[in-house]
Order: C-alpha cells, then sequence, then structure tokens
C-alpha cells in the first residue's frame, strides 16, 4: 500500500470522527453499529461508510444476531449494486442486465479492483440516499420505519398504544406468559436497549418477524390486528464467502434475470432511498431487481423511540405493513425444495438440529430434480472458486409466532466441488454419501425405538413384527440421535478425502450408528429382555449391508423422523 493511498484512508477516518461527532440523532453511516473483525484478528465496531472504505480489511461480520446478519448483507448487497462501478457503469445498470455475460465481465473488473472507491461510497451515502434516511431516529424517515405508527397505533382514547420493546428484541419474553431465553426482562419494567443493537433487531423482525396477532393499525375505520410472517422466517441462507468482505459483497449482488428483473418504467427503490412512505392499503410494487428483491418485501412495520439522550430505545412499536398478497420471488441466498405431491417450491427450513454439512449436496449439485441450489452460488468466477466458503444464517422458527433457535455455520472451501465445476465427481460422491448417512440414521431412529419397545413391553413377542407407537418413542432414539450425526459428521468428511473416495460409504456409517444405539441403551446387558431387544435392533442396522444403497447422484432432502 502506497504512501498516497494511505493518507487517503486516514483522511477518510478523520471524516468519519467528525461527521459522528456533529451528527444528531444516531446516524447509521458514521455511528459505529456494525461489529467486524479486521484482517489483523481486531475487533471492533464500524458504520456503513467506514465499512464500505475498509471492506478489503474486514475479514468477517460479527453480529451475535444471526437473523439481524442475514437481513444486513441482503442490505449491504443492494446498497453495494449502487456502489460498486467500473467507468461508470454500476452493478445494478439496467441495461447491462439485458447481457448477462457482460454484466459478469463487469462484475470481475470490479472484483480486480480489489476495494470500494471511497468517492462512490460517500456519493451514494451522502447525495444519492435523502437526507435522514439513514438516520435511525430521524423524526421524519428512520431508517426502515414508518413514522406513522405514532398516531395509526392507538388505544380507544387516541392515546399511543405501542408494542414495548421487549417486543421488538429477538428473544425476550413479552405478555404474561413469554419464556425467558436470553435474560429476565417483563413488560412492567422493560430494559431500554443500545441503539446499535435495537438496528440489529429492526433488521431481524423485518426479515425473520412472526404471523397473527400484533399491535392493531388504525387506517380506515377497521382496526385489524394481525400480520404476515416476514419473507425469510423459518428459513436458512446460505451466502458465498470470501476471505474479504469486499469481495463476498460483490459476490453477494445477486445476477439479473434469476431474481426479478430490471425495471426501467419504475425506479428500483429499496427503502431508503425512496421519496415516499409505502401505502399500506396500496398495492404492491414490482419485485425489481435487484434493491426491491433483497429490501422490499417486509410485512411488518416498525417504529423506535429513543431514550432522552438518543442513545437507546426506550419504546418501540411493531405492527402489520401489508396485507397484499406478496409477490412470488426467489430469494438468491436459499434452498428450493421441490413437495413430493408437486407444487411450488419452498425454501428449505432451518433446523437448529441439522448440521450444515447435511445440505452441503444441495449447494453442490445442479439441481433440477428435489432441489434447487442458490442463485448466489451460481455463475461464481473461476479463479476465486478454490478458496470460498459457504456461510450460513439460520433460524429455527414455526411460521407464526414460537421461535427455537437461531444458527450460524461455515463450511470449509468447497464450492471448487460443484458439479458443473472442473470435480463434478467430487460433488456426486458427496450427495452419495450424505444420502448413506440419512438412511443409516432413519434405521437407527427405527431401530433405537423397536428395541425401546421390546424391552419395556413384556407381553410383545420378539420374533414377531412389532407395531411401533409413534407417541411413544421412547428416549433411546434421541439419545441415539445426538451421538449418531456428530460421528456421521467426521465420517462424512472422512470419506471426501482423496484417498477414500472410492470406499464403500454404507460400513463407516452403519458402525457409527452401532456405537450410538449401544451408548443410547447403556450397559445393561445383564437384563435378558434388554439383551435381546439391543441384539434385535442391532441385526435391523446391520441389514443395511444387505440392501441396495442409495443412488449415487443425489438430490433429495433427508430427514431424522
Amino acid at each position: 500500500m502506497g504512501r498516497a493511498e494511505v493518507g487517503s484512508r486516514c483522511r477518510c477516518r478523520a471524516v468519519m470522527r467528525e461527521r459522528g461527532a456533529m451528527a444528531d440523532g444516531f446516524d447509521l453511516r458514521d455511528e459505529r453499529w456494525i461489529p467486524v473483525r479486521l484482517v489483523d484478528g481486531a475487533s471492533l465496531r464500524v458504520g456503513l461508510r467506514e465499512l464500505f472504505h475498509r471492506a478489503d480489511e474486514i475479514v468477517d461480520l460479527e453480529l451475535p444476531v444471526p437473523p439481524a446478519a442475514s437481513g444486513l448483507l441482503r442490505i449491504l448487497a443492494a446498497m453495494t449494486s449502487r456502489i460498486a462501478a467500473h467507468d461508470g457503469v454500476r452493478l445494478d445498470d439496467e441495461d447491462l442486465a439485458e447481457d448477462i455475460h457482460g454484466w459478469l465481465r463487469l462484475r470481475n473488473r470490479i472484483l480486480a479492483e480489489g476495494r470500494f472507491d471511497p468517492q462512490r461510497v460517500n456519493a451514494y451515502l451522502d447525495e444519492e440516499v435523502p437526507k435522514g434516511h439513514l438516520d435511525l431516529f430521524d423524526g421524519d424517515r428512520p431508517f426502515l420505519q414508518d413514522p406513522r405508527l405514532r398516531s395509526q397505533c392507538v388505544d380507544g382514547q387516541g392515546r399511543p398504544n405501542p408494542s414495548g420493546v421487549n417486543k421488538l428484541v429477538l428473544g425476550r419474553p413479552t405478555g404474561v406468559n413469554g419464556a425467558v431465553l436470553f435474560g429476565h426482562f417483563n413488560d412492567a419494567d422493560p430494559v431500554p436497549v443500545p441503539a446499535a443493537e435495537a438496528a440489529w433487531h429492526v433488521i431481524a423482525q423485518l426479515y425473520y418477524g412472526p404471523s397473527g396477532q400484533c399491535t392493531p393499525r388504525r387506517i380506515t375505520t377497521v382496526k385489524p390486528g394481525n400480520g404476515d410472517a416476514g419473507p425469510l422466517r423459518k428459513s436458512v441462507s446460505y451466502h458465498p464467502w470470501a476471505d474479504d468482505l469486499f469481495t463476498t459483497l460483490v459476490l453477494a449482488v445477486p445476477q439479473p434475470g434469476m431474481c426479478g428483473e430490471a425495471s426501467e418504467e419504475e425506479e428500483d427503490a429499496c427503502p431508503w432511498e425512496a421519496q415516499e412512505l409505502p401505502d399500506p392499503l396500496g398495492p404492491l410494487p414490482p419485485m425489481s431487481w435487484p434493491g426491491r428483491v433483497l429490501t422490499g418485501r417486509a410485512r411488518h412495520a416498525v417504529l423506535l423511540e429513543p431514550s432522552p439522550d438518543g442513545r437507546s430505545v426506550a419504546q418501540a412499536y411493531l405492527t402489520w405493513s401489508t396485507h397484499q398478497p406478496p409477490h412470488a420471488v426467489r430469494d438468491p441466498y436459499v434452498i428450493y425444495d421441490m413437495p413430493k405431491a408437486g407444487g411450488e417450491p419452498f425454501a428449505r427450513p432451518a433446523d437448529a438440529s441439522r448440521a450444515l454439512w447435511r445440505d452441503l449436496d444441495a449447494l453442490l449439485l445442479k439441481g433440477g430434480g428435489q432441489s434447487r441450489r442458490p442463485a448466489a452460488l451460481e455463475n461464481l468466477p473461476r479463479t476465486l472458486r478454490t478458496g470460498l466458503r459457504v456461510r450460513a444464517y439460520g433460524f429455527d422458527q414455526d411460521g407464526q409466532q414460537r421461535d427455537s433457535a437461531w444458527f450460524e455455520a461455515t463450511t470449509p472451501p468447497v464450492l471448487q466441488w460443484r458439479e458443473d465445476g472442473p470435480q463434478p465427481e467430487v460433488a456426486l460422491r458427496v450427495g452419495h454419501c450424505r444420502e448413506c448417512a440419512e438412511l443409516v440414521g432413519d434405521r437407527l431412529h427405527f431401530a433405537a425405538r423397536l428395541a425401546w419397545r421390546l424391552s419395556t413391553e413384556p407381553e410383545v413377542d420378539p420374533a414377531a413384527k412389532v407395531k411401533l407407537d409413534a407417541k411413544k418413542p421412547g428416549p433411546w432414539a434421541q439419545a441415539a440421535a445426538a451421538r449418531y450425526w456428530p460421528a456421521a459428521e467426521r465420517v462424512f468428511w472422512d470419506l471426501l478425502a482423496e484417498d477414500s473416495r472410492q470406499d464403500d460409504p454404507r460400513p463407516r456409517f452403519v458402525t457409527a450408528a452401532l456405537d450410538a444405539l449401544d451408548a443410547a441403551i447403556g450397559a445393561t446387558a445383564a437384563d435378558v429382555r434388554v439383551a435381546r431387544a439391543r441384539s434385535r435392533a442391532r441385526a435391523v442396522l446391520n441389514g443395511l449391508m444387505q440392501q441396495p444403497g442409495p443412488r449415487k447422484a443425489a438430490t433429495t432432502l433427508g430427514s431424522d423422523a
């Protein structure tokens, strides 16, 4: 790095500090609200301006709330499409969108530059985005919020009827019977949340918020108090992940034609770019590429009330934003599965008990059968594939109100194994091994339930065919699965080593399942009934060795059940 470049970056940081000190409210351009890790291992928080200025120095996002990180990446990708340019042509150029090869060449030229142009970053944040729209507490257009909620969310006497700050923060209990997940909070004595963290939860709510009952919102004489689920609810997102954030963000911009179309008739405006607030009762604008596809599908409306010092959030409104049917659109970062009975594809649901490696074949194989890999993983630059990993952000939820767990995981560099890459046989091997693991896991689940039934109900004839009660699985099935799947993951990666790619995977997985079964049942062989039950359950697992294995080109989603 030359002296001129170092001096330029120092001046940029001085401008950031000056603007941050002079700013009113909580300006997300310069307030330090995004946790990141630098290439030297240092952790710090940055604002949007510093994040884009130093994206080539940042190796990771460190948001402790994965749903917020997932939503933030979509927001940053939309901003990247406006900022990233070469010779004056931006990644969101609507004319170039009709030429996918030309668009890919433009992306390669931008990647070759290695960093975002600071002048382009400042021009977008300071000039192209209307004043105040990136301020969390702006009086007229707070970031991703609707100031009309102050007058529309009211009680019968016309007094403000906020939802409460606990309703905003994922993991806090709300109401009388709310479960305590990450802290002791209650609606009678709410604890303010720091402004930076409130921004995370606004993003998470807009993408993963619940359906059903919410704070009523009166616009006409009708006062509905229910809403729809966020566009990413109960899903898991997969992002190509590079060694620096600059490359990650450029690759995150969805390719034209795969997830919405460029519109020449209507501006592709993100919520913070639009001059007017959306009409809650009017028709939804088209899901244009790339801004609205990434940031324009929210089903919730939010408004934050700051504390007197403006450094935290003391109160919040959370309600519905529209009741219009959502447009059908393909999210670029999710796996889509086809229903077995036919119909429209659906986003693969997040499951906190399902390790990331069990989705690896759906990320590598071309699909066309039961699954369809994320559009963001298509047409990746060949020069980068050997080093690219996959970052997953998931939120295990039901379709309405219940949240179970969120998770984050990153694969090793595996994208060079894609089926349409230089080593297609490895992608097929991944699918074959994964299906073998699922087949053995299903059989282990059955065998453990069978052993429990035979050992606890003496009237059952151990030699006859046994009908299992789904409502009485017993404790051994869950205990065996908890031991089997971590062991199966180790076997899976061992089978992908170059010197093991010709080995039959079934014996290794069956051995892992037998060990898990024995550990779950425990050292109770002195009991004759348990010993017989164990012997029959082991025979069920060993029977897999005499059966044909799963097909090698695997594209279906397995199950533990």
